[in-house]
């Protein structure tokens, strides 16, 4: 999921893994840095999205060399969106079976989010959700997340973990599994880091506390009643 803020974008996936006795991977299953200033979740097959990745990665060096300055975040999105476009429009091609968040930033628009689906569709988004469960996690955003102007990186955070636990597949969801990382503006340019799973951990116990006082709250309140 990404949720954008105007300090900057928040973006969280779920870790799959699949069995214990697989070697762990050495870079992210969800997350691609593109560019200096553009980076992108993934859902689907991460085979088809290296492909993706590795021309738009092209794309946005080719403009660098070329105009001397970072291509801009839309002008990207559209340009692996019209690749994968092309490859709905004829016989013996399949289109790429992965959906992309682009999270970026430009002196034009300053920080972007947009979601892009098999078919080349784009749009952008103050927060969105994609991948397995993305209708409960929108419906969850669609009451949490307030004006654009009212949120944070801090609170967006905070709401990317409330939304993974109640979305994920496993019964005790743990920091292991939760990526999380955000994106910012700094003196030096456009910084993208990860969050430490102990902050992570964090988060965690802070939403089950407060899920706790909010059943014994109910409780007290339907007794009294």
């Amino acid at each position: 999921m990404g949720l954008r803020s105007p300090d900057g974008i928040v973006l969280a996936a779920e870790k799959r893994t699949v069995s214990k006795l697989l070697a762990p991977s050495k870079t992210s299953e969800k997350t691609a840095t593109l560019d200096d200033h553009l980076v992108c979740l993934l859902a689907g097959l991460t085979s088809d999205a290296s492909i993706l990745i590795q021309e738009l990665r092209l794309s946005c060096q080719r403009y660098l060399y070329q105009y001397q300055q970072p291509m801009p975040i839309e002008q990207a999105v559209k340009a692996v969106c019209n690749y994968k476009q092309s490859y709905t429009q004829f016989g013996g091609l399949r289109p790429f079976g992965v959906a992309f968040l682009f999270a970026g930033w430009d002196e034009t628009h300053g920080f972007q989010l947009y979601q892009s689906d098999p078919s080349g569709n784009y749009s952008g988004w103050k927060a969105t959700v994609i991948g397995q469960n993305n209708q409960a996690g929108k419906s969850i955003l669609k009451t949490d997340y307030k004006e654009e102007e009212e949120m944070s990186i801090t609170t967006n955070l905070k709401l990317a973990v409330k939304i993974l636990l109640k979305t994920m597949d496993s019964a005790t969801p743990s920091p292991d599994r939760i990526e999380l990382s955000a994106m910012r503006k700094t003196d030096n340019g456009v910084e993208h880091y990860l969050v430490p799973e102990e902050e992570i951990d964090e988060l965690i116990k802070e939403l089950k506390a407060e899920e706790e006082a909010e059943a014994k709250k109910a409780e007290a309140s339907s007794a009294d009643a």
